[in-house]
């Protein structure tokens, strides 16, 4: 999808990081943009900041963990502009932490909620109405954890893997029932965002949230200083537009993906146990955009 002018952008975890840097390509491209997140304040904001570029841009509420609420937000942004031209499923959240066996039900179930059946209602919102207008373009925000996997993190990587096999399964069906039909999987490693702290937006209805295991809270702060090491979201944001333009499926905005990924396959090629050294023995990782 090359045109992007007078467009419409749908884009959830819009608030911050890499959604709204989405938002602000968006805008940049001169397309109309619908921006979604849980956080109404912070979303406020962030319509205020891409209305005062002089772009149309709205904000939606949007718990993307709840069908009713996705399926608001396609019903509003359809009889707001009557088209959806690029979908960004980008809401995402760092979930549970620690060893597996250790974290308790309604982490997986808010991490699984966020990251993966958001994704899972979007397409069932969305897709049928972008099949029949004949153009479009899918962005799935999965992670370079969804090619191979982080340990103590587990409920994340196991959404973010089953978000690149959606991907990978909508790119094929798509294919074959609707070419006018574009999708881009983004597989970044660590990108300057708040995600890190994305418990700000736990759940009430799941109870309490799981209490930090020995460490946990070392491991947070390990993370706070990959992340903010790691490129700014406009780079994702950029990589993201320039794969739509060409019709590219995969996205690596910092290189590490691929890397990861054949990692992985030399371990399943080699019987070898999986490893975490490669993740973390590139001291330029996140440094060279």
């Amino acid at each position: 999808m090359q045109e992007l002018s007078n467009k419409v952008a749908v884009i959830t975890g819009a608030a911050s990081g890499i959604g709204l840097a989405l938002a602000k390509r968006a805008a940049s491209e001169g397309m109309r943009v619908v921006m979604a997140d849980i956080e109404a304040p912070a979303l406020a904001d962030a319509v205020a900041e891409i209305q005062a570029t002089g772009a149309n841009a709205i904000g939606v509420v949007t718990d993307v963990a709840n069908e009713a609420s996705i399926q608001a937000l396609a019903d509003r942004a359809f009889e707001e502009f009557g088209a959806v031209h690029m979908l960004c499923n980008n809401a995402g959240v760092s979930g549970g932490g620690g060893p597996s066996w250790e974290i308790p039900d309604n982490a997986w179930q808010w991490t699984f909620g966020v990251n993966l059946w958001s994704v899972v209602y979007a397409l069932r919102a969305f897709i049928p109405r972008m099949i029949e207008q004949g153009e479009g373009h899918v962005v799935n925000t999965a992670s370079s954890a969804g090619l191979k996997t982080l340990p103590f993190v587990a409920p994340y990587a196991a959404t973010k893997h089953a978000v690149v096999a959606i991907s990978e399964a909508l790119c094929i069906e798509l294919g074959m029932f609707a070419p006018g039909l574009g999708v881009s999987v983004l597989c970044p490693g660590w990108v300057d965002t708040k995600i890190a702290d994305s418990d700000r937006n736990w759940p009430a209805h799941l109870g309490e949230p799981q209490t930090p295991p020995e460490g946990g809270d070392d491991m947070r702060e390990v993370s706070r200083g990959l992340l903010s090491a790691g490129i700014s979201p406009s780079v994702a944001a950029d990589a993201v537009f320039a794969a739509v333009n060409e019709g590219r499926f995969w996205v690596f905005p910092d290189g590490m993906g691929p890397r990861l990924a054949h990692a992985r396959i030399d371990e399943i090629d080699g019987g070898t146990l999986p490893v975490m050294t490669e993740l973390f023995d590139d001291t330029d990782y996140g440094r060279t955009n």
